[in-house]
């Protein structure tokens, strides 16, 4: 049985009347918030507990030559230094956990530092100003490097080597490709048919997630030979298996408490701090505190990562978007951690919730002398969310209508084929769009107001794609094929149905919105049947006229 749960299930409960939503629940957690009895991990106490700091690099990149810590191993409290020698497995990434990537970064630099604050040396003492008095007595020997902070630089020959693990500044995805392609139609064709073509060009920059409560955990030896780690993290079990794999034990042996998060916001997935605090407790068989201050929360705690866009769209005379291209950086900073997996649901995402028959998608993943990057609220969607709500701003401009009638006339409907070839359903941005109109005061004409996302879909089927060798694969349903394509037999033929004049005014005018057209395939004329005469050459379409924006705020 099919679960579709607006259409089938709930076809009569569209009146918004919710349960939850709208209505004064109570939080489960409320009352511990609003008197301050909530229990945070770094609420919990114990005796002889030692505080952990790291010395960090002043350089964005350079080779570590020497590192000496005698003078910070023979001052007052200080328990033990932590060098990259001391980890188990001094190489990880998150991702490992499920076969995504290969293990880029260490948990304390010993050859080379990547991005300005990387750890290279944790001090354990008995208090934490002695912990940070002994970190600032240990000598490290910096040879700094050239550094790259942008990700079309970082991709260029000759560009400084950033990630040893992927020497060509580039994640390697599956298949040993070196970027995300999406294939969808033929672009080009698609074109060179647009009576308008606009381009942007868009740059996101990072953003600190900042949480009230910093990354930290606190770790504590237990009995059987176990640990207990008291952590805020988001992904509990993501920790565990990061710290088993990086400590080199089994599962068992950890006993990780989680709890309430003091703000995370996908900050907290990383496991920072979780292997040094119970590396820290199993060397010391005490239990040991490692918590970020607020200038390193700032500084290493992983931001959402800066992302570069660039689209082209080929917009029809009516106003339907007949191609989009997408070009997309995403700058994961020294290291991997969350951003290849944030490509991914990048390119499942496109072209965004509009139906286009034509798209084309390159995206990398590229490291530069950065922090390295992570999640934040829905990363991976809304960088190229913003950057596509603008290029619909401007196509609209572009084509002589109102943003919301551009964005209802390109909208999906239910049965719309998507460009990750999946069938559109439970649809509903034409009726937020009406909603948000009637709550905005936006007059919407009557054709408009008219429109519903349950019925008139357009691209009901996969279109004849054009990979990168320029051939179309067998096995595609050809739409608006007007000629057998070289390779494919005797691939049906399908003549377009040409769309009907829409109204361009912006409140209203006097001719009404029609249906999407339908593009149903048309069977081949029998092969016993004479060859039909040839048909007159179409006439060359007319020269695109060129609306030419740019949004770039480029930060170096």
């Amino acid at each position: 049985m099919s679960l579709d749960f607006r259409k089938d299930l709930f076809a009569d409960e569209r009146d918004d009347n919710l349960n939850v939503v709208g209505k004064p629940i109570r939080r489960q957690d409320i009352l511990g918030h609003v008197t301050g009895t909530s229990p945070f991990f770094d609420d919990n106490k114990f005796d002889n507990l030692l505080h952990l700091k790291c010395v960090r690099s002043p350089h964005h990149h350079a080779r570590i030559v020497s590192i000496d810590t005698a003078k910070a191993e023979a001052m007052p409290g200080v328990v033990r230094l932590l060098r990259g020698r001391d980890v188990p497995v001094n190489l990880n990434t998150l991702l490992s956990l499920l076969d995504f990537g290969l293990d880029d970064e260490p948990v304390l630099a010993e050859t080379k530092v990547s991005y300005w604050g990387e750890p290279i040396v944790a001090v354990i003492a008995t208090s934490e100003q002695a912990a940070l008095d002994a970190v600032a007595a240990v000598e490290v020997r910096y040879e700094e490097l050239p550094a790259v902070f942008d990700v079309e630089e970082a991709l260029k020959p000759g560009a400084p080597t950033v990630n040893e693990t992927y020497p060509g500044n580039h994640f390697v995805f599956y298949e040993n490709t070196d970027h995300q392609r999406l294939r969808f139609g033929d672009t080009e064709a698609r074109f060179a048919r647009a009576a308008h073509i606009v381009e942007g060009r868009y740059q996101l920059t990072p953003i600190e997630q900042a949480p009230m409560e910093p990354n930290g955990a606190i770790a504590a030896p237990e009995t059987n030979d176990r640990f207990a780690c008291y952590t805020p993290t988001q992904g509990l079990f993501f920790s565990v298996g990061t710290c088993a794999k990086v400590l080199d034990v089994d599962l068992n042996r950890l006993h990780f408490i989680g709890g309430t998060v003091g703000g995370g916001f996908g900050g907290k997935v990383d496991s920072v701090c979780e292997p040094l605090a119970i590396l820290g407790a199993m060397l010391t068989r005490q239990p040991v505190r490692y918590v970020l201050n607020r200038a390193e929360e700032m500084q290493v705690s992983a931001p959402r990562s800066a992302e570069l866009w660039e689209i082209k769209d080929g917009i029809a005379e009516d106003g339907r978007i007949l191609a989009r291209e997408f070009k997309g950086w995403f700058d994961a900073g020294a290291y991997t951690r969350l951003t290849s997996y944030g490509v991914v649901k990048c390119t499942g995402h496109l072209p965004g919730p509009y139906t286009i028959p034509a798209v084309k998608s390159d995206i990398w993943c590229v490291f530069t002398n950065r922090t390295p990057a992570t999640a934040m609220r829905g990363f991976g969607v809304l960088g190229v969310d913003f950057a596509i709500e603008r290029q619909m701003d401007k196509g609209a401009r572009a084509a002589g209508l109102g943003p919301m009638e551009y964005r209802l006339i390109n909208a999906y409907r239910d049965g719309d084929m998507k460009a990750t070839r999946r069938v559109a359903s439970n649809t509903a941005l034409v009726e937020c769009i009406q909603v948000a109109a009637e709550k905005a005061g936006y007059p919407l004409a009557p054709e408009y107001k008219a429109m519903t996302s349950m019925t008139g879909a357009s691209l009901t089927q996969i279109p004849e794609t054009v990979t990168d060798s320029g051939r179309r694969p067998a096995g595609y349903t050809a739409i608006e094929k007007t000629e057998v394509s070289p390779g494919l037999g005797e691939a049906a033929q399908v003549q377009p149905t040409p769309a009907a004049p829409v109204a361009r005014a912006r409140t209203g005018g006097a001719s009404s919105l029609p249906e999407r057209p339908s593009y149903a395939p048309q069977p081949a004329p029998p092969q016993a049947a004479p060859p039909p005469a040839p048909e007159p050459p179409e006439p060359a379409p007319a020269k695109p006229r060129y609306s030419r924006y740019s949004s770039s705020i480029r930060r170096r």
